[in-house]
């Protein structure tokens, strides 16, 4: 049997949708910084540093409860665009994007 020839109108080109351009919010990197802050940059270019300590101290801190061993939170790095640490903690950089993007000096408070 012989190859038929493939319609231009039925390429993979023709028929997929148009790629979606990826979230600016996603992160790249992540440093752990003194003071249980971060040092985040996004996918758009966009770097600031988010200063997590009230929240890490926080009574109703839950789950980042565990992050007040400096050693535990020092430990973060970056998974599919999101800020995260061992054991399945992470955080939603969009919020980390939207706090960063409307602080004036790039450094801002979770």
């Amino acid at each position: 049997m012989r190859p038929q020839p493939v319609a231009e109108e039925d390429s993979a080109a023709a028929v997929a949708p148009a790629a979606r351009r990826v979230m600016p919010w996603r992160a790249v990197s992540v440093d752990a910084l003194q003071g249980y802050r971060l040092r985040v940059r996004f996918v758009d270019g966009l770097e600031g540093v988010v200063d997590m300590s009230e929240l890490v101290a926080s009574p109703n801190a839950g789950v980042f409860a565990a992050l007040a061993d400096a050693e535990a939170f020092n430990r973060v790095f970056v998974a599919l665009g999101a800020v995260c640490w061992p054991d399945g903690l992470d955080i939603a950089p969009d919020a980390i994007y939207a706090a960063i993007k409307a602080s004036d000096r790039r450094e801002c408070v979770l």
